[in-house]
């Protein structure tokens, strides 16, 4: 068996992985990457990318049906999913070039096979030995289903709905998290008939409460039925239609059923355990500095418990390789990592839902809520929606949840105001730009500090 050695040895080349292989080769490490398929993951080939690419698309659809009420006169034929198609895999394609471009100048050198842990600073990939001083797990994850639902045939996951052949003329989609309401988003957008099919008691069910509400209203207006607090008992399908029984008693019949009820970890016959890495139903166990139980194995991104975002993987990433590094980074606080849904409308939020807020601070703290009907952008966009701040007992904001067109392009400032502990009333001195969304989030700092401006009573 042929051996190669490398200061850091990474375990998938996905957002978390190649974050970790890059800023390792920056501070001066050697790097082998080894990876099964392709550079970019999950996130690049069948996640954030590709999805956001058919949301734009859905977007262009929405903008062009509606085009009268700005007074454009445009006549909407349809939408060619095979354009539709070509579109994203151009972006894809550009970025996967790009990034094996940036892989290669940092000089990391990259391992295509499957790789399975087989020591303490090992990987076995096909008949050859990798060892290094540090090795990092970050073997991603994969789309899950519920018992008793096989995925096949009208039966499909996120990876398959992304290359239908045929924009579907009912959907059912399984789950109201992220995936599901971005692909009841698309498809009612490209024309399908959506009911979306959740255990939870609302859509959105992680983030705040007032947001999911804002959010089902805006779902109501465009058409996408949802059934909440019920589970599917029975999935039947033939050639013509699939058929989901749920313990309503209801029976719904679509074309396509989605299942979108989360991600598990891929950790499975990898050698984890064998090497003495502890799982905990198949994550991996790690302490806050990302440390697995064997010495110098890490782990990164969607195999650790919490959020499956890619940017999450990019930041823990960053930080392996300089714990490695022994710069001795500050611990990631999870609650000031950004969450966006790209639904229309959009979903942002950072820090603590008013819910989790109560649990912490008790009943005395604020929320304010601005609604985006006094927001002179928003309405040229002709979106709704709202911005909600949750501030505890010491006028510090610790909560930000937004709903609207375009609202995630505020949570940049929005995870700063969190991260830095910043005083809302403090905040409230800084001028937003005249007429931008960004004022909204303004808006509601002024309102906490006792001076809204255009707030309707």
């Amino acid at each position: 068996m042929s051996h190669r050695s490398a200061d850091v040895v990474v375990l998938g080349g996905g957002s978390g992985g190649y974050a970790a292989a890059i800023r390792s080769a920056e501070l001066g490490h050697s790097v082998i990457l080894i990876e099964e398929n392709e550079l970019g993951g999950t996130c690049l080939h069948q996640g954030c990318i590709p999805t956001k690419a058919l949301l734009h698309s859905a977007e262009v659809a929405d903008s062009a049906r509606t085009a009268s009420q700005f007074g454009v006169d445009v006549t909407f034929d349809g939408v060619d999913l095979e354009k539709v198609l070509s579109y994203q895999n151009t972006i894809v394609t550009r970025l996967h070039k790009g990034l094996q471009g940036l892989v290669d100048s940092y000089g990391i050198t990259v391992v295509n096979g499957r790789g399975r842990l087989v020591g303490p600073n090992g990987v076995e990939v096909d008949d050859e030995l990798i060892t290094g001083g540090a090795v990092v797990l970050a073997t991603g994850s994969s789309p899950k289903t519920l018992p008793g639902i096989g995925i096949g045939g009208r039966v499909v996951t996120s990876d398959q709905a992304l290359v239908l052949p045929s924009v579907p003329k009912k959907a059912i989609i399984l789950g109201a998290g992220v995936i599901g309401v971005e692909f009841a988003s698309v498809w009612a957008s490209f024309g399908t008939s959506v009911t979306i099919v959740e255990a939870m008691p609302r859509l959105v069910p992680n983030e705040d409460e007032t947001i999911s509400k804002y959010l089902e209203r805006a779902f109501r207006r465009r058409k996408i039925a949802a059934k909440t607090g019920v589970r599917v008992t029975e999935v039947t399908q033939d050639e013509d239609a699939v058929s989901v029984t749920l313990d309503s008693g209801d029976v719904l019949d679509a074309d396509v059923l989605l299942v979108a009820v989360g991600r598990g970890p891929n950790t499975a016959s990898m050698g984890y355990e064998e090497t003495g890495v502890m799982l905990d139903k198949g994550f991996v166990v790690t302490s806050d500095r990302l440390r697995t139980t064997v010495p110098n194995v890490f782990a990164v991104g969607d195999i650790v418990p919490g959020l499956q975002l890619a940017h999450r993987g990019f930041q823990q990433g960053i930080f392996v390789a300089e714990e490695i590094a022994g710069l001795r980074p500050d611990v990631i606080d999870e609650t000031g990592i950004p969450r966006v849904t790209y639904s229309h409308p959009e979903v942002a939020s950072v820090g603590l839902t008013e819910t989790a807020a109560r649990e912490k601070f008790g009943e005395n703290l604020e929320t304010v809520t601005y609604d985006l009907a006094g927001n002179g952008k928003s309405q040229i966009l002709k979106t709704s929606g709202a911005v909600k701040l949750v501030v505890a007992p010491t006028g510090v904001v610790v909560g930000v949840h937004m709903v609207g067109d375009r609202v995630g392009e505020l949570i940049g400032e929005a995870q700063l105001l969190y991260n830095f502990e910043v005083d809302a009333a403090q905040a409230a001195k800084f001028v937003h730009a005249h007429p931008t969304q960004g004022e909204a989030l303004g808006e509601a700092l002024m309102a906490v500090a006792g001076k809204p401006l255009h707030v309707h009573a």
